[in-house]
């Protein structure tokens, strides 16, 4: 027996939550509010990916600037070796050098790539900021018209009711209902003058 009301409480709950989802699919603000929403979330969500590209350019710069230093250092140690008569310890410092300097140009190149891509993320991310700005403050625009219609809805349905008939109709049950107290207590006061003659009467007899 439990089970079976928490049944029908569960099927019950199920169908006032669809009437209410209808309700309120029903009601464009509704609808607007949760299309912002989602705008919001995504606007966060390129905002997420503009800090990794960010990031993600600071580790380029910091492994260009390391090859760029490696690349120079071998350079010198190279010419050191050379100007010695290493022709061994040259060879390996020079060798290195290339290796840097060929890792710094790609680096560079990346960077160059990178810096581009966050560039136009920022751009975009800045013009998805203000269309979701616009939106809000239309939102905010549509909300108080909103409001203002709905009030003036509810005053003039004040306003335009014409409640007269409706006290015409109080004021006429008020009258017939003094009117049957007259008549009662007319009947009433009849009666007992009608019992008081016949008394004198027969007392005068």
């Amino acid at each position: 027996m439990t089970n079976l009301f928490t049944r029908i409480k569960n099927i019950i709950t199920a169908d006032l939550n669809e009437a209410l989802d209808k309700k309120e699919i029903q009601n464009p603000i509704v609808l607007l509010n949760q299309y912002l929403r989602q705008c919001e979330q995504e606007t966060d969500k390129v905002g997420k990916f503009l800090e990794r590209q960010t990031a993600l350019k600071d580790e380029f710069t910091k492994e260009l600037q390391a090859a760029e230093e490696l690349a120079s250092k071998r350079k010198y140690q190279a010419e050191i070796a050379l100007n010695a008569g290493e022709t061994e310890l040259y060879q390996f410092a020079a060798d290195e050098q290339q290796l840097y300097s060929t890792r710094a140009d790609r680096l560079r190149a990346s960077l160059e790539q990178v810096n581009g891509q966050l560039s136009e993320l920022e751009k975009k991310h800045v013009e998805m900021k203000n269309k979701l700005k616009d939106m809000q403050l239309r939102r905010m625009e549509l909300m108080g018209r909103e409001n203002v219609t709905r009030a003036n809805h509810k005053m003039n349905q004040v306003l335009e009711y014409k409640p007269i008939s409706r006290f015409e109709e109080i004021e006429n049950y008020i009258d017939r209902l003094e009117n049957q107290v007259n008549r009662s207590y007319n009947q009433t006061s009849i009666e007992s003058r009608i019992e008081q003659l016949e008394k004198d009467m027969k007392i005068s007899n």
